[in-house]
């Protein structure tokens, strides 16, 4: 390499640091340190390794990087706009601004390039390992001698915090497990974190050691600050391993070239201020008076740089013509894969093989569900996924498929080992790599393990499938530690987040059906261990009522109901037999399944009053968890049956008993909301 190109090289670097600072600079806020420490390993895997094209950002075959370490976001924006993406100059002088396509953290739906929205540490580790999973079951799937339309690595750039969370361990150890050999993460370890040196946390792990015991592949370098040509051998080295994951370890400084803070953690979290900016200007060569400044000897060699991926791209295009001629229905199902579309028969054949229960059947929901969603599985081949090591009891386990491992990438069942934190993100990055349709399971009262992931799943409107069995005290002798209580109500709190509780195995089938219907909004389909009866009018309902969110299942015998008796899940039986006595008493009673609020409230207003009459205000809530945010629905006279301190262990029934789930007290409840109505002149 001549001094000429490496001088070039050093001033692309430093291209990248002055852009960083500049952006944090100008908006007094953010994350300058890791941009600054961090630019040398960025520049050697954009520039020489990395195929990507900034003209064609969801080209399927591209490579993918993930700023895993997400506060150094000015790094990640510097590189897409030193690449040709759609952000600019002016973009990176509104950085973390109102509607500004350079938010804080990187966020995938709003900036071109940003493969994954990374805010909490280590979501995007994990986000990269779901889509070298994805990567590797697309090509066991697609791929033909001669026609490898599926072969591309996964990148992610971790930082110290990264290191720490269990999160990463968790997603490492089964990157390791299945030989994910395409999956390179870079380990930015500059042993400074937001509240002083990494000795005060972090001292005593041997991080390289760790990933080793995780069947990873481990490549060192030292001076990570100046040695590009280190850097790049890393690299092309991990590439060449085949077998497993690689962590490249990259001795760094922090603030790197701020003469006052480098190595300090003051460079981490908060603007060095305008007379460090100056200095740090001056020692990488730049004039402290410009801002933002890019030469045109820069442009030029970061546009040659992306010319690679480019090039890339257009021969993956030519290779993809050619495989459509010999593989027609492969490539159509492979760009509608892509498109994140169902298959056109999808609803004809849901017509006819989605399983029905009779009146007088019944089941329980999660072993309805498992029926359901074998039966799409068929119709829906991208459908793949697992469980934190409980298919058993969740029911999730595609029969008729086998295990995914490193000896059968084809498998669609995936095990994810008790890895609830890991498995929620590994199956957002599935999501985010496109091409699979990914389901996640454990016990509901588990889903507090998940929830980083739930939110981003939401926040980012992918269309993540949860299933979440064992929804209730129901679960009995297991005691309190395992009955869910509050999770239903602190999940529908969630933006964009579907939670659906179906109350028996034909509203259940259809709740499976809406999950994959489902394009913007990730779905949790909560399930009951124990077997409910199959309720009278849901053979025929259930498909429009789960798809509304709620529906009148059982309607009052007089003209216009005079109390409304509201239901999910389990629960929906007791609201039925209530029914029934209440008619027999002369009271008119409407039973209203509501398995989905979300959906339900998005309803158009005509609808929801139909459903629920604004002049019938005597309403019944009939759920076993707590009854917070019930009053929305049930108003100022309503009655509200549901659990508000923590379960017991003693078989199930007993416990439901105890807390009030029986026919007889819906009944008084019924009589209790009929009674506050009459009082308060309704």
């Amino acid at each position: 390499m001549t001094t000429l190109q490496q001088t070039l090289d050093e001033l692309c670097v430093n291209t990248i640091r002055t852009l960083a600072i500049d952006g944090v600079q100008h908006a007094n806020s953010g994350h300058p340190g890791l941009p600054m420490g961090a630019a040398p390993m960025a520049y050697a895997l954009w520039r020489n390794h990395l195929l990507h094209d900034p003209a064609a950002p969801s080209w399927p075959n591209r490579d993918r990087f993930v700023l895993s370490a997400g506060h150094g976001s000015m790094l990640l924006y510097a590189l897409l706009h030193l690449h040709g993406y759609d952000v600019t100059l002016d973009d990176l002088k509104s950085f973390r601004q109102w509607h500004s396509r350079t938010p804080g953290h990187p966020e995938s739906f709003a900036t071109a390039g940003v493969e994954a929205t990374t805010g909490p540490l280590g979501q995007g580790a994990a986000n990269s390992v779901g889509m070298a999973l994805a990567e590797r079951m697309l090509a066991a799937h697609f791929n033909r001698p001669g026609f490898d339309i599926v072969d591309h690595h996964t990148y992610a750039l971790l930082g110290d915090g990264c290191m720490m969370e269990g999160i990463v361990a968790e997603a490492a150890s089964l990157a390791g497990q299945h030989r994910l050999g395409k999956l390179i993460w870079l380990y930015d370890s500059n042993d400074i974190t937001l509240d002083g040196p990494t000795s005060l946390a972090f001292d005593v792990e041997d991080v390289a050691a760790r990933f080793r015991a995780h069947g990873w592949h481990i490549h060192k370098v030292e001076d990570g600050d100046r040695d590009l040509a280190g850097l790049e051998r890393a690299v092309a080295a991990a590439k060449a391993v085949h077998d497993k994951p690689s962590l490249i370890v990259v001795k760094t400084t922090i603030g790197y070239g701020a003469p006052h803070r480098q190595g300090t953690s003051e460079a981490h979290g908060s603007p060095l201020g305008p007379e460090e900016v100056a200095a740090a200007k001056k020692a990488f060569g730049f004039d402290p008076a410009q801002s933002f400044h890019v030469s045109p000897s820069v442009r030029a060699h970061f546009k040659l740089g992306a010319q690679r991926g480019v090039d890339a791209h257009a021969q993956w295009k030519r290779l993809f013509e050619t495989y459509r001629a010999a593989h027609r229905e492969l490539a159509s199902e492979f760009e509608r894969r892509m498109c994140g579309e169902l298959p056109a028969d999808f609803a004809v054949r849901c017509a006819s093989e989605l399983p029905q229960w009779e009146p007088g059947s019944g089941a329980a929901t999660r072993d309805a569900g498992g029926k359901a969603q074998n039966a799409l599985a068929a119709i829906v081949p991208e459908l793949i996924g697992g469980d934190a090591d409980l298919s058993c009891s969740t029911k999730t386990s595609l029969t008729k498929e086998v295990a995914f491992s490193a000896e059968q990438p084809s498998g669609r069942n995936l095990h994810f080992g008790v890895r609830e934190h890991a498995m929620g993100a590994i199956g957002n990055g599935m999501l985010y790599h496109g091409g699979v349709r990914p389901f996640v399971s454990t016990f509901f009262v588990f889903s507090d393990y998940m929830r980083p992931a739930v939110r981003l799943a939401a926040l980012c409107k992918l269309p993540l499938i949860m299933v979440w069995t064992h929804d209730s005290v129901a679960v009995g002798e297991d005691g309190p530690t395992h009955q869910p209580i509050e999770h239903l109500a602190s999940l529908r709190a969630m933006p964009n987040l579907r939670v659906v509780r179906p109350g028996d195995p034909n509203e259940t089938a259809q709740a499976w059906r809406l999950a994959l219907e489902s394009d913007t909004a990730p779905v949790a389909l909560v399930l009951s261990r124990q077997k409910l009866p199959t309720l009278l009018g849901t053979k025929e309902k259930a498909r429009e009522g789960v798809a509304r969110g709620a529906y009148v299942l059982v309607e009052s015998q007089a003209a216009a109901p005079s109390v409304l008796l509201i239901a999910t899940g389990s629960e929906l039986q007791l609201a039925v037999e209530a029914h029934k006595r209440l008619s027999g008493e002369g009271l008119a009673a409407r039973v209203v399944s509501m398995p989905c609020w979300a959906t339900f409230a998005a309803q158009e207003r005509s609808y929801r009053d139909s459903v629920l009459p604004p002049n019938v205000r005597a309403r019944v809530s009939v759920e076993a968890g707590t009854t917070f945010g019930w009053e929305r629905w049930i108003g100022d006279c309503g009655v509200a049956l549901g659990i508000d301190q923590f379960g017991a262990s003693a078989p199930g029934e007993k416990v439901l008993a105890e807390y009030g789930f029986t026919v007889e007290k819906v009944v008084e409840a019924a009589r209790r909301a009929l009674a506050n109505a009459a009082v308060r002149g309704a």
